[in-house]
C-alpha cells in the first residue's frame, strides 16, 4: 500500500498538533517519525489509522481519500505504546482477537493463523500462556502478532518500545525490521530515540512543533542535514554561526567564527524546503536563483561537524580547545572541549590507558576538521 499525507493539520481549539503535513510512504516501505515529545508523531499516527479526522488535508491510501473511513474499514494493524493486551485472554485469543472483523488471510484456520504469527514472533507454544506471565518484549511480540493477524496492508507502530530497556530494545528493533522485511508491509513507525530511527528505517522524516523538517534516507539526514533542529537532533552535532570572508581561488568559502578563520569546501547548496509530498529537496551548484547558493564575503551562514570529524592533531581548520569532561565509551572516548566559551564535542578512537593522561581535565587539546568534513545548513 501506497500512503500519502496532503497537507494535514490538526487543531484542538487554538492548539495546533499538525501544520499541514505532508508525506509519502511508498509500498512496503519501513518508514519512520520521529522529534521530540510533543511534535505530533502519534498525532500524524492516529490521523493515518482513523482515530482522529485531519481539521485540514487528506489521508490516501492508494490514492482514495481515507475521510470517513472508519479505522476498522482502513486494514490498518496498530501496535501501541502500552500493547493494550487484554489480561483475562491467552496469548492465542490476544493474537485471534486480531481476526475479530476479518478471516484470516490465506483461507486457513484462525488457529493455523494464530500458530503461523506466533512463530514469527519467536513465541510458539505459547498459545495457552497468560499475557501477564510473559516479559516486556514478549508482550511487545504478542501485540505485533495481533497487529499483523489479518493481513494489514499498513502497519502502525507508536513507540512500541519505549518501556524496554535498551539491550532488548536494539534485539526486538532487529527483530521487527526483519518481520517487516518478510512480510513486505508498510510500515509507519513513530519514536523519539534518534539512534532506532537512523537503525530500522528505509526513510526518516523528522518532525518539529508539528511541521516536517526533513525527509531522507538515515545516512542522508545524518550527514547532510538540511536544517539546525536537524543537525542537532539526530545525534551529537557541533554548529557553529559564522560570517563568510572570502572565496579564495582554489575554491570553498572562508569564514570567520569569532577570531577564528575556517576553511569550508562549497559543496552543493540546499534550497528551500523541497517536494513536501516526495520529501525531494532542489539542490544548486550556483546557478540558482531561488536563495544566494554561493555565499558572498559578510553573509551569515551556519555549519555543523560532527564529533567524528573533529581529528586530534589534524592540520587543517585547527581549534585549540580545554578538557572540561570526557566519557568512556568502549570504542571511542567523548570528550568535551571549551573553546572560548563554545563547548565542542570530539569524538576520539581509544587509545588505551594513555588516553587518559592525554584527556585529563584541563588539558589542551588541538582538533581540526578537513574543509569537506563542514555541512553548511539553514
Amino acid at each position: 500500500m501506497r500512503l500519502e499525507l496532503d497537507a494535514v493539520s490538526k487543531r484542538y481549539g487554538s492548539a495546533t498538533a499538525l501544520d499541514s503535513v505532508s508525506l509519502s510512504v511508498d509500498d512496503g516501505e519501513f518508514f519512520t517519525l520521529v522529534g521530540p515529545s510533543g511534535c505530533g508523531k502519534t498525532t500524524t499516527l492516529r490521523c493515518i489509522a482513523g482515530f482522529e479526522a485531519p481539521t485540514e488535508g487528506t489521508v490516501r491510501f492508494d490514492g482514495e481519500s481515507m475521510a470517513g473511513v472508519a479505522p476498522e474499514s482502513r486494514g490498518v494493524g496498530v501496535v501501541f505504546q502500552n500493547y493494550a493486551l487484554f489480561p483475562h485472554l491467552s496469548v492465542g485469543e490476544n493474537v485471534a482477537y486480531g481476526l475479530r472483523f476479518t478471516d484470516p488471510p490465506g483461507g486457513g484456520s484462525r488457529d493455523e493463523r494464530v500458530a503461523e504469527l506466533l512463530d514469527l514472533v519467536d513465541l510458539a507454544g505459547f498459545e495457552d500462556r497468560d499475557p501477564d506471565s510473559l516479559s516486556g518484549g514478549q508482550q511487545q511480540r504478542v501485540a505485533l502478532a495481533r497487529a499483523l493477524a489479518p493481513g494489514p496492508d499498513l502497519l502502525l507502530l507508536d513507540e512500541p518500545m519505549s518501556a524496554l530497556d535498551a539491550r532488548l530494545r536494539d534485539r526486538l528493533r532487529r527483530q521487527v525490521k526483519r518481520i517487516q522485511s518478510e512480510l513486505g508491509v508498510t510500515t509507519v513507525y513513530v519514536t523519539h530515540d534518534q539512534s532506532e530511527a537512523l537503525a530500522v528505517s528505509d526513510r526518516v522524516a523528522v518532525l518539529n512543533r508539528g511541521r516536517v523538517e526533513q525527509v531522507g534516507r538515515p545516512r542522508e539526514l545524518y550527514h547532510r542535514p538540511r536544517t539546525r533542529f536537524v543537525a542537532e537532533f539526530l545525534g551529537e552535532n557541533n554548529v557553529l554561526d559564522a560570517v563568510v570572508e572570502s572565496r579564495p581561488e582554489t575554491g570553498g568559502i572562508r569564514v570567520g567564527v569569532g577570531d577564528a578563520v575556517f576553511t569550508l569546501a562549497e559543496g552543493r547548496r540546499v534550497l528551500g524546503r523541497g517536494d513536501p509530498v516526495s520529501g525531494e529537496r532542489a539542490e544548486s551548484d550556483g546557478r540558482d536563483g531561488d536563495r544566494p547558493a554561493r555565499p558572498a564575503p559578510g553573509d551569515e551562514l551556519t555549519f555543523c561537524v560532527r564529533p567524528e570529524q573533529l581529528r586530534v592533531g589534524a592540520e587543517t581548520n585547527q581549534i585549540r580547545g580545554t578538557v572540561v569532561d570526557t566519557e568512556f565509551q568502549g570504542a571511542t572516548t567523548r570528550v568535551r572541549l571549551d573553546w572560548g566559551g563554545t563547548e565542542l564535542v570530539v569524538a576520539v578512537e581509544d587509545g588505551g590507558e594513555k588516553s587518559d593522561a592525554a584527556f585529563e581535565v584541563g588539558t589542551t587539546l588541538e582538533v581540526g576538521f578537513a574543509p569537506a568534513s563542514a555541512h553548511i545548513v539553514e
